[in-house]
Order: structure tokens, then C-alpha cells, then sequence
């Protein structure tokens, strides 16, 4: 579904704050693999993210999503097959807007436009049933503005409008990390109850490493821009955070620095 071949991102070219952010990354990704990115402040877990929803162009490589060559494609035409959750709840959805509206406007992704105005009463439906899963009651609350919805709500909100249209390939940068414990175990969970119900490619970037372990079938950790470590199938089903941790060391020669990682454990 995904396959990035020898890309980099450079920035500041040139100057003294010159910064090769990815180098020479190369990872493919099979339809319905979840994926989790781990690694260090700065490893460029992040920036290789924004090269594949274009939000960054890159200097060198090339990216095929579903065969289709999206290297230099705009960031808006990424957007009709790519699903997005930020690390921000309040990125995501237009705040002013009720439930309803910000539904209405992730489930006419991809679909040709008309005249006709309003929200249909089936979608409607299709909107209730939807929130329903997420054990929230906010399918009660259609007409409600999304501004006064908590922040975990609104995560998990941001979470059904990236996939109520199932994306090609679905991107997830610390979706979590700005939540509270319990909610963010909740929305977690929602997360992967939904990627697996799709069969969703996805990416996941997360500073928790038991999450990183316990969640998707591959995880990959990333250092000073580059993947070191890329393991699956019976290496992962038997590895703890510790083994993890010992891993990353001795392929990046570099103790783990990232205190939330090390504290996560």
C-alpha cells in the first residue's frame, strides 16, 4: 500500500542550521499493516510523516501509495486518500461547526461534489450509528459545536472523521500524548478497534513504548533520521520494552534520551 524509496528532507539547506531531518529512509508498508514509530526527540518520526501527507516536500525519493506516485503531489490532493489524527485535539475539526457538520465534511472526502445543501437524513443515520461506537454519547449531540466538547472527545472525534471514509493509509503522530491517561488508554483502544475492523493501513507514532509494542503487528524505531530497528511476527511477540530498549542501543550506539519514552515503559 505504501512504499518509500530512499527519501530525504533536509532543512536549511546550505546554512549553518543545516539539519538532514530523514535520510535515505526506505519502509513499505502491506495493505492492512498497522505500523508503530517509535525513537528519540528529533529522530524524525514527525518529518517523515509530513513527507508522506506532503505537508513537507522531499529533497530526494520517491513515495507510492496504492501504485499511485505521490512525491511531489499537494498536500490537498494527499488528503483524499490519507487520514490524519495530530498529536493537537484541537487540530482536526472546525471548532464552530457542530458534530453533525464536521461529519458531514470528512463523508464527502472523495465524492463528487453537488448542489444539493443540507445533511441527508440517512447520513444522519450513519452519523449516529458511527459515534455510538465510541461509547461517548455523542450521537445525542449532533448539533452541538465541537468547541465545547472535551479534549478527549474531540480526539476521538478527530479519529472517526479520518476514518468514516476509509483512507488508503492512516497517519496517527502522538494522537494520544495530549490526553489524560484514562482517556488516552480509551481512545487507544477505539483506535485500534477501528484499524483492525477496516483493515487500515496505518502509522502510528508514539511515545509509549508498551503501546508501541502491544498495539499493530510491526513496530519500527527511527534515529537521527534514519530506521534502525524494524521488527515483526515472533521477534516482536516475544520482546519486552527492556529487549527493546537494549535493541535500539546497540543498533544507534546511543542510549534512549527521550525521558516520556523511558518513563512510558
Amino acid at each position: 500500500m505504501l512504499k518509500i524509496k530512499s527519501i530525504k528532507k533536509v532543512f536549511g539547506a546550505g546554512s549553518i542550521n543545516e539539519k538532514t531531518a530523514v535520510n535515505n529512509v526506505n519502509l513499505s508498508l502491506e495493505e492492512g499493516e498497522f505500523v508503530t514509530v517509535i525513537g528519540d526527540n528529533g529522530a524524525g518520526k514527525s518529518t517523515l510523516l509530513n513527507c508522506i501527507t506532503g505537508e513537507y516536500i522531499i529533497d530526494e525519493g520517491q513515495i507510492l501509495l496504492d501504485g499511485i506516485d505521490i512525491s511531489y503531489m499537494p498536500e490537498y490532493k494527499r488528503s483524499q486518500y490519507i487520514g490524519r489524527v495530530f498529536q493537537d485535539p484541537l487540530k482536526g475539526t472546525a471548532y464552530d461547526m457542530t458534530i453533525a457538520e464536521n461529519l458531514a465534511i470528512a463523508y464527502a472526502k472523495g465524492k463528487a461534489k453537488n448542489l444539493h445543501p443540507g445533511i441527508k437524513k440517512n447520513d444522519i443515520k450513519i452519523f449516529k450509528e458511527k459515534l455510538s461506537l465510541l461509547n461517548l454519547g455523542l450521537e445525542d449531540r449532533l448539533n452541538q459545536k465541537v468547541g465545547l466538547l472535551s479534549g478527549g472527545q474531540r480526539q476521538a472525534l478527530t479519529l472517526l472523521m479520518a476514518t468514516i471514509v476509509k483512507p488508503k493509509l492512516l497517519l496517527l503522530d502522538e494522537h494520544i500524548a495530549a490526553l489524560d491517561p484514562k482517556i488516552a488508554k480509551k481512545v487507544l483502544h477505539l483506535t485500534g478497534e477501528i484499524v483492525e475492523k477496516q483493515n487500515i493501513s496505518t502509522m502510528m507514532i508514539t511515545h509509549n513504548m508498551k503501546a508501541a509494542l502491544d498495539y499493530g503487528s510491526r513496530t519500527i524505531m527511527m534515529h537521527e533520521g534514519q530506521v534502525v530497528l524494524d521488527i515483526k511476527g515472533e521477534e516482536r511477540e516475544g520482546m519486552t520494552v527492556e529487549t527493546l530498549i537494549n535493541q535500539f542501543g546497540k543498533k544507534a550506539k546511543h542510549e534512549l534520551k527521550n525521558d516520556r519514552m523511558l518513563l512510558s515503559k
